[in-house]
């Protein structure tokens, strides 16, 4: 089976488990075969698009309901959320390789990696829930990430835009913060999480970098300049709010332009 046909068996997958081992195979058995010679997609295929369990439930941001980690449960939810986050980005990064034809090679190799990367940091933080006495579908989860992977189905650059660049890049600004409770709560599973958000915020730094510059490559090919376009994508496709603090350090380390960081920090 061709790689890109195999990334959306994956995403098909409804068990998390089976997703992760599939998806990790996947990246692990790529060999020289071309990825972009010839379109994979036909009518249809969107069918069992995402595969998901039945839990966790899923609600909107608003009914997700408190997460402090001051609490043990508190903290069993804050990592559901983080675990949640990563499964949908498991099936974000499958879909980005596996939906777009006509792109160059290196364009599905990469989306096969990061999707090979957020598998290993659900797997992460899930053993980590299990120590501390929950599995994933525990909690409520929301649909944010997925949702905005609907709207943009249909317009790569919407996708590459208001996904890794846009909401991938909100957890580049968040992870720090929630370090920081994490370490004032002092506990073995407070640390431990936090090592984990060391590992997920390198490697996010690399996503958010990746959508960065396919973004602007299609931009380039497309005639479009990347700054007053990323604004009309972010009104049509009604993206979230950008909020302060923003991890400048970190969204320069990911390819975001002075120009970018200078309007970020202007609100």
């Amino acid at each position: 089976m061709h790689p890109r046909l195999r990334a959306l068996a994956a995403l098909r997958l409804t068990d998390p488990e089976q997703k992760v081992a599939a998806t990790r195979a996947l990246f692990a058995q790529l060999g020289d075969e071309p990825l972009s010679l010839q379109p994979v997609r036909t009518s249809g295929d969107d069918t069992g698009v995402p595969g998901r369990p039945e839990r966790p439930l899923r609600v909107s941001a608003m009914d997700v309901g408190k997460r402090s980690p001051f609490t043990p449960e508190g903290r069993a939810a804050l990592i559901h959320s983080i675990c949640h986050i990563e499964f949908n980005a498991i099936n974000l990064a499958l879909d980005a390789a596996w939906r777009f034809d006509g792109m160059p090679e290196d364009f599905y190799r990469e989306w096969l990696c990061v999707a090979d990367e957020e598998a290993q940091h659900f797997t992460l933080l899930h053993a980590h829930l299990q120590e501390m006495g929950h599995r994933y579908g525990d909690f409520t989860g929301h649909d944010g990430l997925w949702s905005m992977c609907e709207k943009t189905k249909d317009d790569i650059v919407a996708r590459m835009a208001l996904v890794p660049r846009t909401l991938e890049a909100r957890g580049l600004d968040a992870t720090p913060l929630i370090q920081a409770k994490l370490r004032r709560v002092n506990t073995p599973d407070a640390h431990a999480a936090c090592a984990i958000l060391d590992i997920i915020l390198r490697d996010e730094v690399g996503h958010v970098a990746i959508g960065n510059r396919w973004y602007r490559w299609l931009c380039e090919r497309d005639g479009l300049d990347p700054i007053s376009h990323y604004r009309v994508l972010y009104r049509r496709h009604e993206a979230p709010r950008l909020k302060a603090p923003f991890n400048l350090e970190a969204r320069a380390q990911a390819g975001f332009t002075d120009e970018e960081l200078q309007a970020l920090s202007q609100g």
